[in-house]
C-alpha cells in the first residue's frame, strides 16, 4: 500500500465520519491510484525512498542527477573508487537536488562504458520543506523490543493528539520512521499498529523499546491534490468525464523539470 495521504483525511474529505467505515476498501483504493496518478504524470515520487541508483557519466566534475535527491549517503565511480562527499557540492543549494559537482581533484570516471557507470546512494524524493518532512508522533515504540519480523507496533497512545494538534496521531496511510527504517501504517486497533516493514527501500531492523516514532509530512499541495484527486476517483467511478481543468494545471506545478546549470 502507498498513498499521499491518510485514510482518515479523506473520510474527512468526503465528510464521512470515523465511524463511516463501510466503504473503507473503496477510498483506500482511491488513494493509492490518485498517488499512483500524481507520481507517474509529475514525473517524481513524493516521498522518501531510499536507494543506490546508477547514473550515467555527464562530465569529469558534474553529474546530472535523473530524479530529486533530498540526502546523499555514499557516492561511487564507473570504477568501484568511493568519491568523498565533502568534495560533493550541490545544485541547487538545498534539497532537493538535481546536480552535483565535485570540487579540487575528484572527479567522476568510468572504464567501459559511461553508461550507469556512477552510483548514486541516498534518499529520493521531492519535498517542497525537506526539514518539515518528519513530525514527531509523540509516541515511542513500546515493544519491549520492536523486533525486525514484527508486523505489530504498540504505541502508548495512538487516537491521542500529536504534538501539533493532529489527531489521531496514527492513520491507515501514514509512513513512519523509526531510527532508519520506514514503515506504513495499514490498520490501527487500540494502541497496535498494523505495520508494513522496511518499506521505501529502508531494512527491516530491530528497535528498542522507546524508540522515538515520526510520521512522514507529505507536501501540503501534494497531500491536497491527492485528496482531491482520490474524491474524485470515488465519485466518478464509472465514467469518462475529464477531471476538472485545474487538476491539470496544480500538477503541472509539480512536474519535475531537469534543468543543467
Amino acid at each position: 500500500m502507498y498513498t499521499l495521504a491518510t485514510l482518515d483525511s479523506l473520510r474527512a474529505h468526503l465528510g464521512l465520519t470515523a465511524g463511516q467505515t463501510s466503504e473503507d476498501v473503496r477510498l483506500l483504493a482511491a488513494l493509492q491510484a490518485s498517488a499512483a496518478h500524481l507520481e507517474r504524470a509529475a514525473g517524481r515520487r513524493f516521498s522518501p525512498h531510499i536507494a543506490a541508483r546508477r547514473h550515467t557519466f555527464t562530465g569529469w566534475q558534474e553529474l546530472l542527477l535523473h530524479d530529486d535527491l533530498l540526502e546523499l549517503t555514499a557516492l561511487a565511480n564507473g570504477d568501484g573508487s568511493a568519491i568523498t562527499l565533502a568534495d560533493v557540492r550541490f545544485v541547487p543549494d538545498e534539497a532537493p537536488f538535481g546536480l552535483l559537482r565535485l570540487t579540487g581533484s575528484s572527479g567522476f570516471v568510468w572504464t567501459g562504458s559511461p553508461l550507469a557507470a556512477i552510483t548514486v546512494s541516498g534518499v529520493w524524493g521531492w519535498h517542497d520543506h525537506p526539514a518539515e518532512m518528519w513530525r514527531f508522533s509523540g509516541d515511542s515504540v513500546q515493544n519491549n523490543p520492536l523486533s525486525s519480523s514484527a508486523t505489530s507496533l504498540t504505541v502508548s497512545a495512538a487516537a491521542s493528539a500529536d504534538p501539533t494538534g493532529e489527531a489521531p496521531r496514527f492513520q491507515v496511510g501514514h509512513l513512519l520512521k523509526i531510527d532508519s527504517e520506514y514503515v506504513r501504517v495499514v490498520a490501527v486497533s487500540g494502541n497496535t499498529l498494523t505495520v508494513l516493514r522496511g518499506v521505501n527501500g529502508s531494512t527491516a531492523a530491530s528497535h528498542a523499546q522507546n524508540a522515538p516514532i515520526s510520521v512522514f509530512q507529505p507536501a501540503a499541495d501534494v497531500r491536497a491534490l491527492a485528496l482531491r484527486w482520490a474524491a474524485w476517483l470515488i465519485r466518478e467511478p464509472d465514467t469518462l468525464a475529464a477531471p476538472p481543468e485545474d487538476f491539470s494545471a496544480a500538477l503541472e506545478r509539480l512536474r519535475r523539470v531537469t534543468v543543467r546549470v
